[in-house]
């Protein structure tokens, strides 16, 4: 078993440490901290991994833990291309270690190490999606495929070219248009709306958005015309219809509950629902022959 005594921290100040790893005053600290926290040999994983599974013992999870702490740190620092703080990156990370350790099979014949890898790049990729910009990037499958391996890629991060697209199509098994539109996303820049200074003169883009809650008054009133004159001519044809065959129509077309089936109005007058439907064909060519 493990010495933990030994460690320089307290076990209160470790789990608050994996939580929060600027908990310790500076990443650097919490790094040098980590990394001097013993490794497990393979008989020490599998005896507290099976003490977790078996009793629940959650000393012997939080020692799987520490001893992974480094791993975290070792992945996370892979992500610091995307402008994220590294505290997080490595928060994020030990959040998928935990998952990892509750997850981890000890007789698999698999070291926690090669499982945990999986977990922690899992929750790191997430955080990084959702926070690399403030307008997502990356929501499909492929285009979180995309967004990992895109800039690595591209060739002295040039635009790419037909024959580019589709060897990294190929190599990532996604469609070329997955790769130009993940090009496009990933080579745009955020713009902010506002003003950024107290110049009231200067550009804004909001200053050249539409509003759509106020249209043009002409297009209203063009609405408003349309509208009427579609009522006035569906009222028109209407009229040229017989009892029945307006009832029928009305019945089938103008009812906000969803309208009469042909066996609802064949019951009411006493003919065949297919009766029924052929008088609804004829009137409904008169009134189009009407409207037109």
């Amino acid at each position: 078993m493990t010495n933990t005594a030994a460690l320089t921290l307290q076990p209160s100040q470790l789990a608050m440490a994996i939580s929060n790893p600027g908990s310790l005053g500076t990443i650097e600290a919490y790094i040098t901290t980590v990394n001097r926290l013993p490794v497990l040999s393979p008989e020490q994983e599998l005896t507290l991994a099976r003490r977790l599974r078996d009793q629940e013992d959650i000393a012997a999870a939080r020692e799987l833990v520490l001893s992974h702490l480094r791993l975290v740190v070792s992945v996370a620092r892979q992500y610091l291309g995307y402008g994220l703080p590294h505290a997080d990156l490595i928060q994020e990370g030990n959040v998928g270690l935990m998952k990892a350790v509750k997850r981890f099979d000890p007789e698999r014949g698999v070291r926690l190490v090669s499982f945990a890898v999986h977990w922690i790049k899992a929750e790191i990729h997430e955080y990084v999606v959702r926070n690399w910009r403030m307008v997502k990037v990356a929501t499909t499958k492929a285009q979180r495929k995309l967004f990992f391996n895109l800039r690595s890629m591209r060739p002295d991060g040039q635009t790419l070219d037909t024959d580019q697209v589709a060897d990294i199509a190929a190599t990532l098994k996604v469609s070329p248009e997955d790769v130009r539109e993940m090009e496009v996303r990933m080579s745009g820049r955020e713009l902010s709306l506002e003003n950024q200074d107290d110049d009231d003169e200067s550009y804004a883009p909001i200053a050249y958005l539409s509003d759509e809650g106020h249209s043009d008054p002409a297009q209203v009133l063009e609405r408003q015309a349309a509208d009427v004159r579609q009522g006035s001519g569906l009222t028109h044809a209407l009229d040229i219809l017989d009892e029945r065959s307006r009832r029928i129509v009305e019945a089938r077309w103008l009812q906000d509950d969803g309208g009469a089936t042909l066996h609802d109005l064949a019951a009411e007058f006493g003919v065949s629902a297919e009766r029924i439907r052929q008088i609804e064909v004829a009137a409904m060519k008169k009134m189009r022959s009407h409207l037109s």
